[in-house]
């Protein structure tokens, strides 16, 4: 497990009943998709899937599920993002990552 926390930062992670398979969450699509990445396991026959949906306070979300098998333990990996969480930035702050980008 200390592997899994040096690749990235989960949110959860816990053994799941039957004992030979462990759930993880992850805070967002790309957190799960660089552990897929920096552990080997992004290839192209790795079960994925991505869903849009509501919940059920309305808000929309999207995620992604990955199935990989690790170190022998079979994964049930989950990101979620929810899609209405963007702050309006103020205008200084806006201004000043505007400056940064063409000094960049």
């Amino acid at each position: 497990m200390a592997e899994l926390l040096l690749l990235a930062d989960p949110t959860s992670m816990w053994v799941r009943p039957d004992g030979e398979s462990m759930a993880i969450d992850f805070d967002s699509i790309a957190a799960l998709q660089s552990w897929l990445h920096l552990a080997g396991l992004n290839n192209p026959d790795l079960l994925t899937g991505e869903h849009h949906g509501t919940d059920d306070d309305g808000r929309a979300y999207r995620s992604m599920a990955a199935y990989p098998t690790w170190h022998g333990w079979e994964i049930f990996a989950h990101a979620r993002e929810y899609l209405d969480t963007a702050a309006v930035l103020a205008p200084d702050v806006a201004d000043q990552l505007a400056g940064l980008a063409v000094a960049g």
